[in-house]
């Protein structure tokens, strides 16, 4: 094989055999993914962490290494939590001569990542898997995790970097966005209501995932069954309801998170509730009313949220969501904002839906 600086990295991981092949894998858009398969047929998942996404790789392989250690320690099935491999130093991660960071996964064999659910059965595990993972770190010292993304999930610091940019207008396209500003500006206030509640400590910190998508969750291939969350980079002190809505958010849409037709998009109720299910099957117990009954909020909060985001990086001229045609990202905010008004029309629904699962 041609020696690459995957190969020179991969080298550094105490793996079990020599690498005989080495392949790009999976659809991630911030790291560059590779699957290592050595010559005794033991599989790998190589990873180059993006560290001009991820600012500090040390502290966020921290909260990935002391993580996945507790799930493993509370449950023996070794497909059920993602294993890191350590390199000859014993490390988490490696540093190459270039400053590239490196990190290596066992690979979960026999497994399943959707990019969409099939039915409500694929949504009903999601659920029961991001269930399943908050349920085992309850114990867990969220305040022993780094933050790894400041803000990340902070919506009225989102509503303020949106202010900022219609205000700086660097590319000359708030003419274009009136109507998406307006939507934005006129939810506002409900945007902190998480936050508020945070802050009377109603609602408890907690270590969550904070990118909760249907395609961060691994299945059995043959019984279709949860096995693991994968894709831990955003792992880090949060709400339990932002873990929930952003599932919801990205699973019960009826449509494409870039669906230019805004006749297709709308909530699933039916989708709603399957994932609802299968997070209360597994958690629900663990949680406080006061965080059971924002959980609708959180789905809410999560859509507005993001369209938020893809708003902001529009009129700041598409610097960190990847697009792939012109005004992709204005197309991703209206998609969100109408999924936002469809919740606020469906809210007593979605309300009565969780109510009736507790």
């Amino acid at each position: 094989m041609t020696d690459t600086p995957m190969l020179r990295a991969a080298r550094r991981f105490q793996l079990q055999g020599k690498v005989v092949s080495c392949e790009p894998y999976g659809e991630g858009h911030i790291n560059r993914t590779y699957l290592l398969i050595t010559e005794n047929d033991t599989w790998y998942i190589l990873q180059q962490i993006n560290h001009r996404v991820f600012l500090d790789v040390p502290a966020l392989m921290g909260n990935i290494g002391r993580v996945t250690r507790h799930l493993a320690q509370d449950d023996p099935d070794p497909r059920h939590t993602l294993t890191i491999v350590n390199t000859l130093d014993n490390l988490d991660f490696y540093r190459d001569e270039e400053g590239d960071y490196w990190r290596v996964y066992v690979f979960v064999r026999q497994s399943l990542c959707l990019q969409s659910p099939r039915g409500k059965q694929d949504f009903y595990q999601s659920g029961y898997a991001f269930g399943r993972f908050q349920n085992r770190l309850t114990q867990f010292d969220a305040a022993s995790l780094h933050e790894t993304i400041p803000n990340f999930h902070n919506t009225p610091s989102r509503c303020e970097k949106l202010k900022t940019a219609v205000a700086e207008d660097v590319k000359g396209r708030l003419r274009l966005v009136r109507d998406e500003v307006d939507f934005a500006m006129a939810r506002v206030q409900r945007a902190g209501r998480l936050q508020a509640l945070q802050r009377q400590g109603r609602l408890k910190t907690r270590v969550t995932h904070n990118d909760t998508k249907l395609n961060n969750v691994l299945l059995d291939e043959q019984t279709g069954e949860a096995l693991c969350v994968i894709d831990l980079d955003t792992v880090m002190p949060g709400l339990a309801a932002h873990d929930f809505g952003d599932s919801i958010r990205f699973g019960a849409s009826t449509a494409k998170e870039d669906e230019q037709d805004l006749s297709r998009v709308s909530l699933s109720l039916p989708m709603y509730e399957a994932y609802a299910q299968g997070f209360l099957k597994a958690c629900g117990k663990s949680l406080l009313m006061d965080e059971l009954r924002t959980l609708p909020e959180g789905a809410w909060a999560m859509t507005y949220e993001c369209g938020i985001r893809f708003l902001t990086d529009y009129l700041q001229g598409d610097v960190y969501f990847r697009i792939h045609r012109e005004h992709h990202n204005l197309d991703r905010c209206r998609t969100q904002f109408k999924l936002v008004r469809d919740m606020e029309d469906r809210w007593e629904d979605m309300e009565r839906i969780l109510l009736e699962l507790l």
